[in-house]
């Protein structure tokens, strides 16, 4: 990754520890995810495992099964299970819909199933999706995690319909760039550790100080991959390097390039949004300009101060493998770039 390799270094992180961990629950959360995609319409199951079944990491539910397990929850306790199933149900639904909004091509690497099935299955498949991801959190009898997760769900509509409405915005500033991503992407991690904390029947303050955690966390994330977009390849964002900047989407990167390089004074970046297609000597341009004022590293570095935060955060947990696994996670988040 040449494009980052001038950013600050970070420690290096591990997925793998909290994947080790995990992989007994996973393995059930998996058979719950098989076991409630299933449908008598043959359509559903087909369009929902393509993206299920596309690979990633499921972060999201693993960390789920990883704020029960680290605040104490025992593993007879079923509750965090299937709040981790119905925590990947809403991510698949929502990256369902992204993908029609934002007619993306690519999805972990595969082609979007809107392109095969068409964007009505997967708006409504989405829809499926959303049900049974309730039905899982009912199940639980939990009122306070059902309250999480289905606050979360609004939350994340809040944050795509506002990067809707400022797509092409050029004039887009850090603050509101932040309340977007903290609504898209970062209040669902935060609602996954926090819902697994109340499922595993931690106090209030642990649940706290995982909600805090997972916010952080998912914050980092997404300027990591908001810098890969410009620095990285199609195979580390499982879509094409370039996609936010093809579809208008304003991000950090591209806020710093334009404050670094002068503003708007030139015309390029008004000239390149106002098409309604940007090619890929465009990306080259505009790759060529976030690179040279050092925007991507500086994205980076803004994701390392997130993801310190996130192991802070980490304080109010005894110590245990489980939580030096969450600690090694927020590095990953932002070290997975280089």
């Amino acid at each position: 990754m040449d494009a980052v390799s001038n950013s600050v270094s970070r420690p290096a992180g591990d997925v793998a520890p909290i994947v080790r961990l995990s992989q007994p629950d996973m393995d059930r959360v998996n058979q719950l995810i098989r076991e409630r995609m299933a449908s008598d319409v043959p359509l559903i199951p087909a369009l929902a495992d393509h993206l299920i079944a596309a690979g990633g990491k499921r972060l999201r539910p693993m960390l789920t099964i990883a704020a029960a397990r680290a605040s104490g929850g025992a593993k007879g306790i079923d509750a965090p299970l299937h709040l981790a199933a119905a925590v990947e149900f809403i991510h698949t639904a929502t990256l369902l819909h992204d993908d029609v909004v934002d007619t993306s091509d690519l999805r972990r690497g595969k082609v979007a199933a809107h392109l095969i099935w068409g964007a009505p299955s997967s708006v409504l498949v989405g829809d499926f999706l959303f049900a049974r991801a309730f039905e899982l959190m009912v199940e639980t009898d939990s009122m306070r995690a059902l309250g999480i997760l289905a606050r979360a769900s609004s939350v994340i509509s809040e944050g795509e319909v506002l990067q809707l409405t400022r797509a092409h915005d050029l004039n887009l500033d850090t603050a509101v760039y932040l309340e977007i991503i903290t609504a898209k992407t970062a209040e669902l991690f935060a609602a996954a550790a926090e819902a697994g904390a109340v499922g595993a029947g931690a106090d209030d303050a642990v649940v706290k100080g995982l909600r805090d955690y997972g916010m952080n966390l998912g914050i980092a994330f997404q300027l990591a991959d908001d810098a890969l977009d410009y620095g990285g390849t199609a195979s580390a964002l499982g879509k094409n390097a370039g996609d936010d900047f093809r579809e208008g989407k304003v991000t950090l990167p591209l806020i710093l390039a334009i404050e670094r390089g002068g503003g708007l004074k030139d015309g390029f970046w008004d000239q390149a949004f106002a098409k309604s297609v940007r090619d890929d000597d465009d990306f080259a341009r505009a790759r060529e300009r976030v690179i040279g004022t050092g925007a991507v590293s500086a994205t980076l570095d803004v994701a390392g101060d997130y993801a310190d935060a996130a192991k802070a955060a980490l304080a109010v947990l005894p110590d245990s493998d489980w939580r030096d696994a969450l600690d090694l996670l927020a590095d990953y988040a932002v070290s997975r770039v280089y």
